[in-house]
């Protein structure tokens, strides 16, 4: 079986993958909660801990390109022939560098994905993190005890990789754009689904946050494929020396890693509008229907902007790859 035949290098690449990946899904999930509740940390304080940490991911782009200028001078120098076929953006001066990043930048693909994936590091975060706040709040505990609570939890987790798994012959059938399309399509319908039904619902509720939360992580991890063809799309269209992988995933993660900082400002923020701080009798059920209405109308609207924008999106098969950008 080829399963079996796998390479111990892969396996164990392989598992270290997926274990930096759940400490990393783990630690989303529960630092919001754990910070607010159980350190009682301030808002102002929370506010500055993420902008701080939207900073630190952009001087830490910033300082790879650097660093990796710096190095290149480092090394020993090489013969014309070698530097021909060797040459990379870390061999480049500022100014050829600063170039590249503008034709990047100006590809209408390239713009697109960065929309979109920007939205889903947002979607992502947002349920990572305020999941079991929503859960806590609006779904009483004699109606979901706890060990349901922690199969939802643990579902978020697990399910999104193993769908990623049974669902690669769809994915070689479709291809990335349309499973990543149809994604987005479920998204907002089930959201629809929930607003109408309503909060009441509590089963339904459950089971609607822990399908969206499998739905939006399965779809993230299929963002990588059309990262990687427009890596090659670039390196066709402009007849350049070697691919610009490093300097497209840069520039992919400086613009959307600060969504992840985003996301806990703008729903701490909105939460807080209704006592969500210091809630009391009085502010109890607007503060319930707050989270019920985040809970569907932000999947909706991002649903929404990421079909609109996915949509003419040209980048779809291999054979695309030429004067599509």
């Amino acid at each position: 079986m080829t399963f079996l035949n796998i390479k111990p290098i892969a396996w164990a690449f392989s598992l270290i993958t997926l274990g930096t990946e759940m400490l990393n899904s783990v630690f989303s999930f529960y630092y919001v909660k754990l910070f607010l509740h159980l350190y009682k940390v301030s808002e102002v304080a929370f506010y500055q801990a993420q902008v701080i940490a939207v900073v630190v991911a952009i001087l830490a782009t910033a300082s790879l390109y650097t660093g990796m200028c710096h190095l290149s001078r480092l090394e020993p120098k090489r013969s014309p022939e070698e530097n021909f076929f060797s040459e990379t953006v870390q061999d480049l001066p500022w100014t050829s560098v600063i170039s590249l990043m503008r034709q990047i930048l100006t590809q209408k693909n390239f713009r697109l994905f960065l929309i979109v994936n920007f939205f889903q590091v947002f979607h992502l975060t947002f349920f990572s993190n305020f999941m079991m706040i929503f859960v806590d709040n609006l779904i009483p505990t004699d109606v979901l005890p706890s060990s349901i609570r922690s199969i939802m939890y643990g579902a978020g987790f697990i399910c999104p990789q193993c769908l990623v798994l049974i669902s690669q012959s769809w994915l070689r059938k479709f291809g990335y754009y349309k499973m990543i399309l149809f994604s987005f399509y479920l998204e907002g319908t089930a959201s629809i689904v929930m607003l109408l039904l309503g909060q009441q619902y509590y089963y339904f509720l459950a089971l609607y946050l822990t399908v969206i939360m499998v739905i939006v992580q399965a779809s993230f991890c299929l963002f990588n494929l059309p990262l990687a063809d427009m890596v090659d799309a670039d390196f066709l269209k402009f007849n350049r020396q070697s691919p610009l992988s490093s300097m497209v995933f840069g520039i992919n993660a400086l613009f959307t890693k600060p969504a992840q900082s985003l996301a806990p400002m703008v729903i701490l923020s909105r939460l807080n509008q209704f006592g969500y701080g210091n809630p009391n009798k009085s502010t109890i059920l607007d503060l319930h229907e707050a989270m019920f209405n985040l809970i569907c109308l932000v999947p909706l609207g991002i649903a929404a902007i990421q079909i609109l924008v996915w949509s003419p999106f040209s980048i779809r098969k291999k054979t695309d790859y030429t004067g599509v950008f």
